[in-house]
């Protein structure tokens, strides 16, 4: 499994859920991987479990200070990085149920789903351009939503910054190319993947599968997505197979947005 042989990746929000998965992914397709987040001790521990190519680096994604930091760190060692996998995020419900509709939603709590979701997916693209330009290439993947395409009523600032997620990639891209450069900027939409962020949805106990059952049962496929199979993804954006890939915005949605509002019957 060399796909990303000699490859040298950052991964931010990698101490858990779909960061974790890429990471691991990119690893053990050959790359040298620095996992980002600001939860050190369990991103530190992913990264000690994954052995030597893997490594750890603090990470706030809302601070380019952090960033120009992290990415001067892995410059000084390696001259270079190939890959920049933007995927940290909040919903802005981490802390409990709180109104994120239209009309209840605080400018402060919009604000601060922003500041991580879109900041910080705007200075990794930032400064990922600036450090691929030592080579002139690069892939740089950002991880948007399903709820980036539709809209969530429930979830306005989510919604919100995983849409303006998708329209950025697409400037970078048009950006990079425009500049003679072969960095290549492409999003991915993922809808219901069963990450640590449904866990309180979920509960425990007998009624847990019914509720797993309920939450996907407008997915054609009628089940959630493995944080491994965004990661399979990711790892051909980042690889060699994808050079002529810039702009594009891959669904892993379950069949969610193929053109029905319900789901299929049972055969």
């Amino acid at each position: 499994m060399t796909r990303l042989k000699d490859k040298i990746a950052l991964v931010t929000g990698a101490a858990q859920g779909i960061g974790a998965s890429v990471a691991r992914a990119f690893v053990a397709e050959g790359a040298m991987v620095y996992l980002t987040d600001i939860n050190d001790d369990a991103g530190r521990a992913l990264a000690e479990t994954l052995g030597v190519y893997a490594g750890y680096r603090h990470l706030d994604v809302r601070v380019e200070s952090d960033w120009e930091a992290v990415i001067d760190d892995v410059l000084a060692a390696h001259k270079r990085i190939d890959v920049i996998v933007n995927n940290a995020g909040i919903t802005g419900f981490e802390g409990g149920p709180v109104a994120h509709d239209p009309e209840h939603a605080s400018l402060a709590d919009w604000r601060s789903v922003h500041e991580t979701n879109l900041d910080g997916v705007f200075l990794g693209c930032k400064h990922g351009i600036r450090a691929m330009r030592t080579t002139g290439a690069g892939s740089i993947i950002n991880l948007s939503s399903r709820s980036g395409l539709v809209g969530i009523p429930g979830a306005a600032a989510y919604a919100s910054s995983k849409a303006a997620i998708r329209n950025h990639t697409k400037t970078v891209a048009l950006y990079c190319a425009g500049q003679g450069l072969a960095i290549r900027c492409n999003s991915i939409h993922p809808a219901a993947i069963l990450t640590p962020m449904w866990e309180p949805m979920l509960g425990v106990g007998p009624e847990r599968e019914k509720r797993m059952a309920d939450l996907v049962s407008d997915t054609p496929m009628r089940r959630f997505g493995r944080p491994e199979e965004v990661a399979a993804l990711a790892v051909l954006l980042a690889s060699d197979e994808a050079t002529y890939m810039t702009g594009s915005e891959l669904n892993l949605d379950g069949g969610l947005l193929a053109g029905t509002a319900l789901a299929p019957e049972r055969t």
